[in-house]
């Protein structure tokens, strides 16, 4: 059986062509296995496929003699912490995060929710998912319901914001119907235990796994409109949205403006910075000269890691970054397993506005300024890699630098750009950057994009 399933670094396919019950029995089984493991940490999103392919998992778990510790309907974070907080041997998460209606997918750690990569185990659970040759096993494994284990969760990534430092705000929060609305309520209600003057506008907030208000992605320019019009009509001080699986979170603005990622990437090394100076801290290459600049200017060692969940956690371990980020607003933090989270971020920014006494577009305004970017531009192909030479072939001579950690980036005098695969979806990705010209990423922008669309 070939699992194209399988991807760079998670699980990830359409239902009743690369995923069904029968081959989510064969990776829970297989991750148990390989991780030799006696306790799995299983958990789900809000998709309708995901309870069913949950319940498979189980039972391969439990098959390999392992224990399945059930966090039921919960965010990713929330499976990571649980694998660290319960000393499990691994954790899944079923999710297809932002995925299309018809897709599904996990998301999987090993002991002290450490990432599983191609050569540090995934590899190993495909080969043996595939081949079905499972070892004899004597008891079967138990299902335990860990689900009171959000308590503990609430008061880790509370722990990571000054209370204190909070000044009055009104924060519009959109769930998208995903998983978000309950832990959100969890948080919500352990910040006004603390004192926080926080209040909170919701929307889109139950989980329902049809998604009447559209799949939960604020990355797509289409979905963000919503959000800011509710911003601006209830006069909020900013936006959360998350998508759905919450292990990234979008913000907004007072005015409904979209902040792309890279920015709050930037902004959130300051946060770290400022407190832990000389610190690490680690980002992805797509959209780099803010951050490194930010990190220069607050005395922090800038690492850049390869896009994609597990390289950036294996990186932030090599290096013990306090903080990591990336542009398509994954945030990861050394005090949360070196995981990322969606619901530190816009704790932190709340932080940060309350010791500042600015707005968050205040906080920006320069930082955007200084470095215009264009946000990732995707394009559908037949042959990416055609494009990518018709690109090359017509800047690489005029470059100063290229960059081949992930895709290609090309550095020029005051403009720069990136140029990469998708690791989860069949795009082609480019990100323009610039100095202070936001006329010259625009150029870039037009000037690359005719080179990529004009397949013969």
């Amino acid at each position: 059986m070939n699992l194209t399933c399988f991807k760079a670094y998670d699980v990830r396919g359409k239902l009743g062509v690369d995923l069904d019950e029968s081959v989510a029995y064969r990776i829970g089984r297989a991750t148990a296995e390989v991780l030799d493991a006696r306790t799995i940490v299983v958990g789900r999103d809000v998709r309708a496929s995901s309870q069913a392919l949950m319940d498979a998992v189980v039972e391969g778990v439990r098959d390999a003699g392992a224990d399945a510790l059930d966090l039921g309907l919960c965010g990713t974070e929330e499976m990571y912490f649980a694998t660290a907080h319960l000393d499990a041997d691994g954790g899944i998460e079923v999710t297809a995060s932002h995925n299309p209606m018809d897709y599904n997918g996990m998301k999987m750690v090993k002991a002290g929710s450490a990432p599983l990569g191609q050569d540090s185990g995934l590899g190993a659970i495909r080969a043996l998912a595939e081949s079905g040759t499972f070892r004899a096993v004597g008891a079967r494994g138990m299902l335990r319901d860990v689900s009171s284990c959000r308590a503990a969760y609430v008061d880790r990534v509370l722990s990571m914001v000054d209370i204190a430092q909070l000044r009055p705000l009104r924060i519009l929060v959109n769930a998208g119907n995903g998983a978000a609305g309950p832990t959100f309520d969890a948080l919500a209600d352990g910040l006004r235990e603390r004192g926080a003057p926080l209040s909170f506008v919701r929307m889109h907030h139950d989980p329902d796994g049809q998604f009447p208000n559209g799949i939960p992605n604020p990355l797509l320019p289409e979905n963000q409109p919503v959000t800011a019009e509710a911003v601006r009509q209830h006069g909020a001080d900013f936006g959360v949205a998350w998508d759905g699986d919450f292990d990234r979170c979008f913000l907004f603005d007072h005015l409904g403006t979209f902040v792309p990622g890279e920015y709050i990437v930037g902004l959130l090394a300051e946060v770290f910075l400022d407190h832990h100076p000389g610190e690490a801290i680690v980002h992805d290459p797509r959209v780099v000269w803010n951050t490194q600049d930010v990190i220069r200017s607050g005395g922090g060692r800038g690492i850049q890691s390869r896009t994609g969940h597990a390289f950036m956690k294996q990186t932030m371990r090599d290096h013990d970054a306090i903080y990591g980020g990336e542009m398509s607003a994954h945030h990861y933090f050394r005090d949360f397993m070196y995981c990322d989270s969606g619901m530190i971020p816009w704790l932190l920014i709340a932080e940060l506005i309350g010791r500042r006494g600015a707005s968050l577009a205040d906080l920006l305004a320069d930082r955007i300024a200084r470095f215009p970017s264009s946000g990732e531009i995707n394009f559908a192909l037949k042959d990416p890699a055609a494009a990518v030479r018709r690109v090359l072939d017509a800047f690489e001579a005029e470059a100063e630098s290229r960059d081949d950690s992930d895709g290609v980036g090309l550095s020029f005098r005051d403009w720069r750009f990136n140029l990469r695969s998708s690791n989860t979806e069949p795009l082609l990705r480019l990100n323009v950057e610039a100095r202070g010209d936001a006329r010259r990423v625009q150029d870039g922008v037009d000037k690359i994009a005719t080179l990529i669309r004009s397949e013969a």
